[in-house]
């Protein structure tokens, strides 16, 4: 059967603009990382995405080397892309990103010009693209200057391959530094994508978010529930063999016990707004208007349907920001 996308569709989430640019994009966005790749069913694969589309979600979230598998969840977007959403291109935002290890040698990762430059021809092709609406620096390259990383970016803007560029796990001076060649190269820098959630508000302490808002750029949050934590499956202890990822893995510093109090209690401020601990922190997240997308990731449409209840109540009183705020810093 032909793939005919709900009607309704873009009445169902809300979307956003990022910073004053012409993006816009929707408060969720759908991320593949580990979700959908080559250890998936692709008929599963392709219902989940075109059931995240036809909730609202337009943008879709890659990188070279996601999988499980390096370069499968690629692969699998773009067989959906093809059979599915192909007619949809004006409609989607579509994002990749390059820099951590994608094939053998020494040219296989971070952000030299030839690495980025490969990078991107060969995503395009995995997922039977012509362009992507944002490509993003994977992650910061300490052995390559700035400014060869950022031409490198907006050369494939001037090729017409991407129509934005990005960074991702940059930090606050990392990105101040970039966006300033940016701005004189008048490349279409859009945002940084990192790790944020109400567990982890570091990017919000460091100054990240005001630097990306002076650059007309905005943070999209991965991450959004510290690898599952803000869930209620941790409420009464966090295993040892936890996998946390590691710019989380200072909320173990004060003990797991504490850990899982702080959880508790979160858990019952969400009860009481009669949301789920993830839906509420899915909801704190876009209190600030400098988040652009929370990018969330499931292999279920279950699971992606219950986290987009979080978009019925995104409003938080005053009394319940000072709340979570003295929870996570007690």
């Amino acid at each position: 059967m032909v793939y005919q996308a709900a009607e309704d569709r873009y009445e169902k989430l809300p979307y956003r603009r990022v910073a004053d640019s012409g993006l816009i994009v929707p408060a969720v966005s759908f991320g593949l990382w580990r979700n959908l790749g080559d250890t998936k069913p692709l008929e599963n694969s392709r219902k989940v995405i075109l059931k995240a589309f036809d909730e609202g979600i337009f943008s879709f979230d890659n990188a070279f080397n996601y999988g499980p598998n390096n370069g499968t969840a690629e692969e699998t977007f773009g067989q959906v892309y093809k059979s599915d959403l192909k007619p949809y291109r004006n409609e989607l935002v579509i994002t990749t990103k390059a820099g951590y290890h994608m094939w053998p040698g020494p040219m296989g990762e971070f952000s030299g010009r030839k690495t980025l430059i490969n990078a991107l021809d060969t995503s395009l092709q995995k997922m039977n693209l012509d362009y992507v609406d944002i490509f993003y620096a994977h992650r910061f390259d300490p052995n390559t200057n700035l400014e060869e990383t950022a031409l490198a970016l907006d050369t494939l803007v001037r090729q017409g391959k991407a129509l934005y560029v990005g960074v991702s796990n940059y930090t606050a001076e990392q990105t101040q530094a970039i966006a300033e060649i940016f701005q004189e190269l008048k490349t279409p820098f859009i945002g940084n994508q990192v790790s944020y959630n109400m567990l982890n508000q570091e990017q919000k302490n460091s100054g990240l978010l005001d630097i990306l808002d002076q650059h007309h750029a905005g943070l999209f949050a991965y991450g959004p529930l510290a690898e599952g934590l803000l869930t209620d499956r941790y409420l009464n202890g966090v295993p040892e063999d936890f996998p946390i990822h590691k710019t989380n893995g200072f909320l173990f510093e004060n003990g797991r016990d504490a850990l899982a109090a702080k959880l508790r209690a979160l858990n019952e401020l969400a009860q009481g707004r009669q949301q789920t601990l993830s839906q509420m922190s899915l909801a704190w997240l876009l209190q600030d208007k400098r988040v652009a997308s929370v990018v969330i990731g499931t292999s279920s449409v279950d699971h992606l349907m219950d986290n987009l209840e979080f978009t019925k109540n995104l409003d938080f009183s005053a009394d319940e920001l000072a709340q979570i705020d003295q929870i996570i810093n007690q």
